[in-house]
């Protein structure tokens, strides 16, 4: 397994695994010090900047992130045996521009009101830290590689498993 700061490879490569998973689950602490997760629909994935969602000004996440910025999102497709957690500090403002932007009408369904809904309000994830598991290999060459440990008494590497932990640096 690799550790080390962000290159450029290793941040194409994180920003080729999400590209395609819309959905992440987004981990933040309450007030209590209790962890929360909750899906959140990406709006925009930059790894040079931030990974961008839209949500509701009233939402629990809201003041959960301005009282403990730090948060976890984890990305994952079973079917492609793609798995990412990124973590970083987040915040949420409002930025009439910037919605927007990210808006598509799907998120009607939400904010009903469309674009232009008070409501709205825009969390940024900047990443600080990220971490994925990349296994390319059919369901049958697992399976194989899995039977193969199992009789041959050894731990199950992940037949063509890629794992790399990725550092991103204070001005990336």
């Amino acid at each position: 397994m690799k550790v080390h700061e962000y290159e450029g490879d290793s941040k194409t490569k994180l920003q080729e695994l999400i590209k395609d998973i819309k959905i992440a689950m987004l981990t933040t602490v309450n007030e209590n010090g209790q962890l929360r997760s909750r899906p959140m629909a990406t709006q925009e994935v930059n790894l040079d900047d931030a990974l961008w969602f839209l949500t509701d000004t009233n939402a629990a996440k809201v003041s959960e992130v301005s009282q403990q910025q730090q948060v976890n999102l984890v990305y994952m497709d079973e079917k492609s045996q793609k798995y990412v957690s990124i973590s970083g500090t987040a915040q949420t403002f409002r930025d009439q521009s910037k919605v927007e932007e990210l808006w598509n009408p799907l998120l009607k369904a939400w904010f009903p009101k469309g674009p232009e809904d008070p409501l709205i309000a825009i969390m940024k994830v900047k990443p600080e830290f990220a971490e994925y598991w990349d296994a390319p290999s059919g369901t049958l060459v697992q399976l194989f590689g899995m039977v193969k440990a199992v009789v041959s008494g050894t731990a199950y590497e992940g037949e063509g498993t890629q794992h790399e932990k990725i550092k991103f640096s204070e001005t990336a």
